[in-house]
């Protein structure tokens, strides 16, 4: 049996930046749980083109973003605060979830567990993201796990070995992979069955 996937969605166009530094510690956490990951970071998701409700065809890109979504126990959600609310990148893959809306079994993220984080410069827009984030998920139909990670890019510093340069932080960020892991329902979605 294959085991159940955790699907993090996040990051920033333009290389790897702190706010996909910091998905990828939450979903090493979940991995440790027994899950399996994948990662749509900020390079995949300058690849999904601007969502049109109305198109006719998705590119392949957009294919493999909904496909895993549909098929994932969990998913995490991560995203800079630009401007007191969340990226266009991130916001643009959520709303390509409008491709599930017809999904007989599971329209958009209904009964999933999403795990949150922000990352901004400064504290101030990392609550507004947070907030702006549960918004969405609730919107989804998707259940935010009680605790999401804040954290001040400008005070923590991520490294390309992993890790962060505050051992709290960290800990915050395997605290949403533990949490995500710990209420996915412990069964292996299959995506053809779900479209």
């Amino acid at each position: 049996m294959n085991k159940p996937l955790v699907v993090g969605i996040g990051g920033t166009i333009g290389g790897l930046s702190s706010t996909e530094r910091a998905l990828r510690i939450a979903l090493e956490a979940a991995g440790e749980q027994g899950f399996c990951t994948r990662l749509f970071g900020g390079d995949a998701l300058a690849r999904l083109p601007l969502y049109d409700p109305k198109a006719t065809s998705r590119t392949d890109e957009e294919y493999s973003f909904v496909a895993a979504v549909r098929q994932a126990s969990a998913v995490i959600i991560a995203s800079p605060g630009y401007h007191g609310s969340i990226s266009g990148v991130v916001k643009n893959a959520l709303d390509l979830l409008e491709e599930t809306a017809r999904d007989a079994e599971r329209p958009y993220l209904a009964d999933v567990p999403v795990g949150l984080i922000a990352t901004a410069y400064g504290w101030q827009a990392t609550g507004s993201t947070i907030a702006a984030l549960r918004s969405i998920v609730h919107a989804l139909r998707g259940w935010p796990t009680p605790f999401a990670a804040a954290i001040n890019s400008q005070v923590t510093k991520f490294d390309d070995e992993g890790g962060a340069s505050d051992a709290a932080v960290v800990e915050q960020l395997r605290l949403v992979g533990r949490q995500v892991a710990r209420f996915a329902p412990l069964v292996v979605h299959d995506a053809a069955a779900l479209a």
